[in-house]
């Protein structure tokens, strides 16, 4: 009886001790589930496991995709003397054994193992250990390991009990990622949406600087940059930065070989690049600290199924990687970007026709209305000018020659108002240069061409003339303190003629004359001339070249008048 009494005392104690550790599992289970934060749910998870098994120390660490441990969350440990160990453990020895095998471990002595390492300086001493797999549906995701249990050694019991929390623990963090990503989509779409309309409300040609702008302002990366392709074949321009050390890589030009963007360009498949410790394997766009590069994700922008930039997201080292979720967002982003970018484009060019179209209704009716009205005018003029006195005829002249600068003043904007070609003929050309150098004026240049200037005139004349009229525009616009300049350029059988009249206050004899000196060069090189008729309030430049073609002396007629 007395056995039979201690037997049965001892079973009852088996049993209050299942019952304990039944209990201390549900209430593990409990905290694991309860959180939908992932770094909360990791961290319960550690703390649960030391706690059902009474271990000093625990940690879970994170596969990555490529190998090794993505992330380790541990307890036990001081943050001091963590710090002095440095590093955190990167999956080798016994760690690692249990990542290429994911089986549980179980060890009394874990220097007894042959796959163990040993421990870094400042590390503290630990013994017994076991470690488990944490399983994500099909997905190993990470293992627990627990050391220096209060009684000395792990026994199978805890071993069953730690491989059942870490069943739980997998669905806990499923659902954690899952509600993780449900978060993010959301905002994300949300962030997608308001980028879209931004880009569809601006210029195609600020569509990049605004797309930077708008994803460091609403991404948690650490760094974006947008690239496209170089002006050198294999090669790769940084055109907008924003976030780490973004001055330093700004503008650069990335060799096609030393960047996982050109992958993106070349494929139009988003990509995500783990970190790396080692800086000759590192991505070139990478955020380096020391000789850590950090996670990367690129993603192409693309225009007509043609990638046209690439989007590099950049965390430092030491955060986690991009995960699939996050590159099926990314993609989702680049379609929306490409599609308002493509309708921003199109508005420009419905709005670019429509104005073309005002331009030409605009030219035919000054042409067909306003030149025939004043060319009327000016045969009335005329004719009453043959019967009027001789200061009467003298003043219809004068309005005559009034009527036909304005002609030849409606003529010139007619034809800057049509089309453009493929090639900007000479017209085009001296039109953008006047407009483009008297843009401080207060009064704009009036330009008037005179004969076949876009027929005759092109090929090496027409560079010089663009380069005489830059030089002595710059010199009237700058210089002169002119408030009306007139530019005129004339071709006839002959001559070639540019003059550039102005009211300033003249050349003075003895200032600076370098850039006039050159002009004169450029001409006589043509055999041809460059007269300068300055006085304070009226001068006039004319530089003058034989025509194409023609042959004859250029000091036969240095007057200015026809030869």
């Amino acid at each position: 009886m007395d056995r039979a009494l201690h037997e049965l005392m001892d079973r009852a104690g088996d049993v209050l001790q299942a019952q304990d550790r039944l209990r201390a599992l549900l209430r593990a289970t409990q905290a694991v589930v309860q959180p939908l934060d992932l770094p909360v749910v990791l961290e319960r998870i550690v703390q649960a496991a030391v706690e059902l098994v009474d271990a000093r120390y625990g940690a879970l660490g994170v596969i990555a995709e490529q190998g090794g441990l993505e992330a380790f969350i541990h307890v036990g440990m001081p943050p001091e003397q963590v710090a002095a160990i440095g590093h955190l453990p990167e999956g080798r020895g016994v760690l690692g054994a249990l990542i290429d095998d994911p089986r549980p471990i179980r060890l009394r002595h874990i220097t007894d193992d042959p796959r163990s390492v040993g421990f870094p300086a400042g590390h503290p001493p630990m013994d017994a250990f076991l470690g488990v797999p944490v399983r994500v549906r099909d997905e190993v995701y990470g293992n627990l390991y627990l050391t220096e249990p209060r009684a000395g050694e792990f026994t199978p019991a805890d071993e069953e009990l730690v491989s059942t929390l870490a069943a739980t623990a997998g669905f806990a963090i499923a659902n954690a990622r899952l509600y993780d990503e449900t978060l993010l989509r959301q905002q994300w779409t949300a962030s997608s949406a308001q980028i879209a309309s931004a880009l569809l409300d601006t210029a195609s040609s600020a569509a990049i600087p605004l797309l930077a702008d708008e994803l460091a302002a609403r991404s948690p990366a650490d760094r974006i940059c947008i690239l496209v392709p170089g002006s050198e074949p294999l090669t790769m321009r940084v055109a907008e930065a924003r976030g780490f050390a973004a001055d330093q890589v700004a503008d650069v030009v990335v060799s096609a070989m030393d960047t996982s963007a050109s992958l993106a360009l070349e494929t139009g498949q988003s990509r995500a690049i783990p970190g790396a410790r080692e800086p000759a394997s590192a991505d070139a766009l990478a955020i380096m600290v020391g000789r850590d590069a950090g996670p990367m994700m690129t993603v192409p922008l693309k225009h007509a199924n043609t990638v046209w930039a690439v989007i590099v997201v950049a965390r430092e080292p030491g955060r986690p990687p991009f995960g699939p979720a996050e590159l099926d967002i990314a993609d989702d982003l680049a379609s929306r970007v490409g599609l308002a970018i493509e309708l921003a484009e199109a508005r420009e060019q419905r709005q670019r026709a429509e104005l073309s179209e005002d331009r030409a209704r605009i030219a035919r009716d000054l042409h067909d209305h306003v030149i025939q009205q004043l060319f009327g005018v000016g045969l009335e003029l005329q004719a009453l000018a043959g019967e009027s006195s001789t200061d009467a005829s003298a003043r219809l002249q004068g309005a005559i020659s009034t009527i036909d600068d304005a002609i030849a003043q409606i003529r010139t904007i007619i034809f800057a108002m049509r089309p453009r070609g493929r090639e900007d003929s000479l017209r085009h050309r001296i039109l953008d240069l006047v407009a483009e150098s008297s843009s401080g004026l207060a009064r704009p240049v009036p330009v008037s061409f005179a004969g076949p200037v876009d027929l005759v005139l092109g090929g090496p004349i027409a560079a010089d003339i663009t380069a005489v009229l830059r030089e002595l525009l710059t010199n009237s616009v700058r210089h002169s303190g002119a408030d009306q300049i007139r530019v005129s350029v004339s071709v006839d059988a002959t001559w070639v003629r540019v003059v550039v009249e102005d009211d300033g206050v003249g050349i003075p004899e003895q200032g600076r004359r370098s850039g006039l000196d050159n002009l004169r060069s450029r001409a006589e090189r043509r055999g041809g001339v460059l007269r300068i008729d300055s006085e304070p309030g009226a001068t006039e430049i004319e530089w003058r070249v034989p025509a194409p073609g023609a042959q004859h002396d250029a000091d036969a007629d240095t007057t200015g008048g026809p030869p």
